[in-house]
This record gives structure tokens, sequence and C-alpha cells, in this order.
């Protein structure tokens, strides 16, 4: 099976979050609500300057991937 590159979902706990699950590495989990990010890889600092720009990049698109899945359920 392959996997979508992002997946929304949401938590009954926290009726007001909405998530956007990346796929591919760097994966992580965004909380839209207070763009709290959760990474499934762990990284050393070297890394992260690394992928700094990379991981930017893929927070923009979940954030644009969200937005267009919305725009679909307002037409």
């Amino acid at each position: 099976m392959s996997l979508p590159k992002f997946i929304l979902g949401d938590n009954t706990e926290h009726p007001n979050a909405i998530y956007v699950i990346h796929t591919e590495f760097p994966r992580f989990i965004i909380n839209l609500e207070n763009d709290e990010v959760d990474w499934f890889e762990d990284f050393d600092a070297e890394d992260q300057k690394e992928l700094e720009t990379e991981t930017q990049n893929a927070i923009k698109l979940a954030t644009d991937f969200y937005d267009s899945e919305i725009e679909k359920y307002d037409d």
C-alpha cells in the first residue's frame, strides 16, 4: 500500500485541534490550532541545521494541503 504524503486527523479530546500528518521524511504531525509539531524521527543538532529549509517547506506544504482540502468542502 502506498500512503498519501499528507493525512488529515482530528481528536475528540481536543475538538478544536486539526492535525496534518506528513508521512514522508521528515515525518511529523502538526497541530494547526497552535502550530505545534511532533516529529517521528530524532534529529541531532547537525541534522536539524541540514533539514531546516526542507522542514519549513514541508510544514508550509502541510498547511497548504489543509487549506486545499477545506476549500473542497466549501464548494
